[in-house]
């Protein structure tokens, strides 16, 4: 049995004001001059906002993705969420989010997150792992470095994401 490292848990509906804001500031952190700026105002204000609350409320409740939150000192500071693939022929399981405030980026979470998400896809019978990220995101190097590679590309709209996969899940710690 893997034990959850201290301050990662499973989130609970009560987490989903905290994950709606922490969404909507990475967004607006990560992706500054990474996309048009309405989009991204439209993708960051406060009407988004309410919206990704009212969302991740009815994920959490209804289960339809896996949600775990990392604490720190008592404060949901990061999340990530995943669930069966939607779009990647061939993988399993879908890595759909993956979020740190900024403040805290470079201490661990992520890492850790993206760890007890790897044991909870295993533990759900789960073979493989895909996901989408933005062409231009530095965390794309990051997912490599986490033992993913590339495998594709799309484009939406004008802007390009490319497919990282797992071809098998890691068996134990990351790389």
């Amino acid at each position: 049995m893997t034990v959850r490292p201290s301050g990662i848990r499973p989130a609970t509906p009560a987490d989903a004001p905290a994950i709606a804001r922490i969404h909507v500031a990475s967004w607006r952190e990560t992706y500054a001059g990474l996309m048009p700026d309405d989009f991204l105002d439209r993708m960051t204000g406060e009407d988004m906002r309410e919206r990704r609350e009212v969302s991740w409320g009815r994920t959490i409740i209804r289960r339809l993705e896996t949600v775990l939150v990392a604490e720190l000192d008592g404060t949901v500071v990061a999340f990530a969420s995943a669930g069966p693939a939607r779009d990647h022929p061939g993988f399993e399981a879908e890595l759909m989010t993956l979020y740190a405030l900024k403040s805290v980026q470079g201490r661990g979470l992520g890492r850790a997150l993206f760890g007890e998400v790897v044991q909870t896809l295993r533990a759900d019978g789960m073979q493989n792992l895909a996901l989408w990220v933005l062409d231009t995101n530095p965390t794309r190097a990051w997912y490599l470095r986490q033992g993913g590679r590339e495998a594709g590309e799309k484009l939406d709209g004008a802007l390009r994401e490319v497919r990282v996969v797992w071809d098998r899940l890691p068996d134990g710690g990351l790389p």
